[in-house]
């Protein structure tokens, strides 16, 4: 069989550029330090790699919300703090007020600062995050949430929080609303508020009462009436008398289930109310104190009201530190998280990354040695080429 020299040439010239091709893809790895190029490369491994790639992307997107989140929860974390610390003072201002020694001109000294002290906490509710959010708003983050009124403080905001996905299976809820903060707390002991009646004559003062058993309480409108000035009755919502009994100074009156304890000498006809315990926003408890420091106690009966009304009003302050406090814990348990969820996503991160490099990295030192093998091999071949193109039948003749 005969082979054309054009035969001959093409062949050698062919598999010179095969030669070339497999030179220039080893120094490509070489340069980059990937083995894998092309999927052509390493079809299974490219396969494990596109994963392995859309895994790390989304753990470093879970990373990004991770410290979004965290930047979010430190801020009303610092801005719950601060709350509880304003609500500490008023708590202060107020046992100082309850003070029988406090004139006229005192109560209104308190009262000025009591308004510096609701000015504060508006302003604590009003801040915003480093991204420039509310952080009381719920999901209205651009809506200044709080503006005061007349008794307290109107909400702009809503109920609603976010919900932040930092890892493939877990997500936190980077905050809480205005609403559950401030305004959602529980009044009086919880389960029921107590209060003279303005119309009594006597001294008698009221309590804030204790529940002794849940299971029998009724949430009712109640009414504890002096019969005597050492008789009382107890009536339920409609009037009905449920109890009466022989009225002791500081001796709990014990009826469904609670205890409220009435002290002084309330006079004959006077009325305590029992109602069943709603929400008391902190602005509201406040401004109540702050109205309280103007009113004139002067007569018995009124310093009376005075007590019953401060002592009411301590017990809130109490309560409004106690839920802010709980909610408080809540976000150190979701920062807790936060903090566990980072930890993990960097181990799988370092895993996944190890795993990659196994896949993808070249090993440079079988890289270089197969580069320089086919580097020789294609100059051998080239200028084996240029001896053998130039031989012709006519250099024998």
């Amino acid at each position: 069989m005969r082979i054309a020299t054009s035969t001959i040439h093409a062949d050698a010239v062919g598999k010179m550029m095969q030669a070339q091709t497999r030179l220039s893809r080893t120094q490509n790895q070489v340069a980059t330090g990937k083995r894998v190029q092309t999927p052509a490369d390493d079809p299974a491994g490219s396969v494990h790699i596109i994963e392995l790639q859309r895994q790390l992307a989304a753990t470093s997107q879970f990373a990004v919300n991770g410290t979004t989140a965290q930047n979010r929860l430190e801020a009303e974390e610092q801005s719950l703090a601060d709350s509880t610390n304003v609500l500490q003072r008023v708590k202060e201002l107020a046992l100082q007020a309850n003070s029988p020694t406090v004139d006229a001109a005192g109560r209104n000294i308190i009262a000025t600062e009591l308004r510096t002290r609701a000015d504060e906490l508006m302003q604590i509710a009003n801040r915003q995050d480093p991204s420039g959010e509310y952080i009381f708003a719920g999901l209205s983050g651009s809506t200044k949430p709080f503006s005061a009124n007349g008794s307290g403080a109107s909400y702009f905001g809503d109920s609603g929080s976010r919900s932040v996905q930092i890892s493939s299976s877990q997500r936190v809820i980077d905050g809480h609303s205005g609403y559950d903060v401030f305004l959602r707390v529980p009044a009086g002991n919880g389960t029921f508020t107590t209060a003279p009646v303005a119309a009594n004559s006597g001294t008698g003062t009221v309590d804030t009462g204790t529940v002794v058993n849940p299971a029998a309480w009724v949430a009712d409108n109640y009414t504890i009436r002096m019969t005597g000035a050492a008789t009382y009755e107890v009536l339920d919502g409609a009037g009905a008398q449920l109890t009466t009994g022989a009225y002791t100074a500081g001796t709990p009156i014990q009826f469904r289930g609670v205890n409220v304890t009435i002290s002084g000498a309330p006079a004959t006809g006077d009325q305590f109310r029992v109602s069943a315990a709603g929400t008391e926003d902190v602005f509201t408890s406040i401004n109540r104190l702050t109205t309280l420091m103007a009113s004139g106690a002067t007569t018995p009966a009124q310093r009376a009201q005075y007590t019953s009304s401060v002592e009411s009003i301590l017990k809130q302050l109490d309560q409004g530190m106690d839920h802010i406090e709980t909610i408080r814990s809540e976000v150190g348990a979701r920062l807790s998280a936060v903090d566990t969820a980072s930890g993990q996503r960097d181990d799988q991160t370092l895993q996944w990354k190890q795993a990659l490099s196994t896949l993808q990295d070249v090993d440079y030192a079988s890289a270089v040695s197969t580069m320089n093998q086919q580097l020789a091999g294609l100059q051998a071949a080239q200028q084996s080429y240029a001896k053998i193109s130039q031989l012709s039948l006519f250099n024998y003749i």
